[in-house]
């Protein structure tokens, strides 16, 4: 073809991203109330176990949720146990696999996507992304589909006076529309960056919600709006503005260069609180803070928005560890830690709270078992059975 048939192309295609989100934006502006999960009578947790370590992984996070909701000490409302009395269901949802996903051409194959739909949360397990080809990341499809629009992680290290909690905005950015930009081969290619109001919206008034009822005073908004002048500049500008309803909280401009040295740097690092920035810069700079914490296997992610809602561990499919036949010697920390998030959102403060209790004593205070992620450690299944000895 030549170049004038490529810019045509190009220029119908672009219109077509267009529309899609300026419909998008009006849909987002209209809203919807968030579920309430303290009045509702029945919740299905769905469970993705996904690819590589994570069916390992999942099997041994359904045996600590089914012990937690079959705990009823502290629940003042239901009976004791939330799976027999049917208010809980934990459901596993088979199909999210590299080769399925592979063989039927779709990040979520369209029965997975429904049963998917007939959750209410989800815990899911890590999914293998090839490199190339048009096949896209199922995480960015599964947050586009279900409108999960805040990433949340928290990073703590007390002794380093560390106590982060990061907001990402996840349906926007480059991940948005990273499988749909133009090429011209042996030329040129492009990729597209998105950022709407609604969207930006969102994502601020959740971070500095959650700053105000935690009594936090700082948020920082990380962009790089000097460069990214159109995007970051519109994050920027409507992130102060929702600040604005907030005067009792700072509201500081970093860019993101700067700001991941700042997490390394121990003579600022503990003055920041609260994070919210774009999809591409908080999937990195998250990393980098749970690299702090003790690794990316150490960190749990939620990922929510006002109808579903999904929490998953934030490593790959260790692809190594299955080809050394050590697959059975994964760290389950990161899908435990997601676990304890998912039931804090919904509203089973109390069984998250003796998850987080026994995880601290497992691998701080007591560690009588110790895993090393190698056949000289313990085994998953063998720290699960510790882990459970403490709840």
């Amino acid at each position: 073809m030549d170049q004038n048939t490529y810019i045509e192309q190009a220029a119908a295609h672009f219109r077509t991203l267009l529309t899609e989100q300026l419909n998008r934006q009006e849909r987002m502006a209209q809203g919807s109330p968030a579920k309430d999960f303290s009045r509702m009578e029945r919740i299905v947790i769905g469970l993705i176990p996904g690819d590589g370590i994570g069916p390992i992984l999942m099997a041994q996070a359904r045996r600590v949720l089914e012990k937690l909701l079959a705990d009823g000490r502290v629940d003042f409302i239901f009976p004791a146990d939330e799976i027999a009395n049917g208010r809980v269901e934990l459901r596993d949802i088979e199909g999210l696999t590299i080769e399925n996903r592979t063989a039927q051409g779709k990040a979520i194959p369209d029965e997975v996507l429904a049963s998917i739909k007939d959750c209410d949360v989800l815990l899911k397990g890590p999914t293998e992304t090839p490199k190339g080809g048009t096949l896209e990341s199922a995480n960015v499809a599964m947050r586009r589909e279900l409108d999960l629009f805040a990433n949340v992680r928290p990073v703590s290290v007390p002794k380093l006076g560390i106590d982060w909690t990061f907001f990402r905005e996840n349906t926007e950015g480059e991940y948005a529309l990273g499988s749909r930009g133009v090429e011209v081969p042996g030329m040129l290619s492009m990729d597209f960056k998105v950022t709407t109001d609604a969207g930006t919206r969102r994502i601020a008034k959740a971070a500095f919600d959650f700053a105000r009822a935690n009594g936090k005073t700082n948020v920082a908004i990380v962009t790089k709006a000097n460069i990214m002048k159109k995007t970051d500049g519109m994050f920027t500008r409507i992130c102060h503005e929702v600040a604005a309803d907030y005067p009792e909280i700072t509201a500081e401009d970093w860019y993101i260069d700067i700001m991941t040295a700042n997490l390394v740097n121990p003579e600022i690092r503990s003055r920041f609180q609260v994070f919210v920035l774009p999809n591409l810069y908080g999937d990195i700079i998250t990393d980098e803070a749970a690299q702090i914490q003790g690794g990316v296997g150490t960190a749990g992610s939620a990922n929510t928005g006002s109808q579903y809602a999904m929490f998953e561990a934030v490593h790959g499919t260790a692809p190594r560890l299955i080809a050394d036949g050590e697959g059975d010697y994964a760290n389950p920390a990161s899908i435990l830690k997601a676990a304890e998030l998912l039931l804090r959102h919904i509203a089973m403060a109390d069984k998250a709270d003796q998850l987080a209790a026994a995880m601290g004593l497992c691998t701080e205070t007591e560690r009588r078992v110790v895993m090393t992620g190698h056949r000289d450690g313990a085994s998953c299944v063998q720290f699960v059975d510790y882990l459970l000895e403490k709840l």
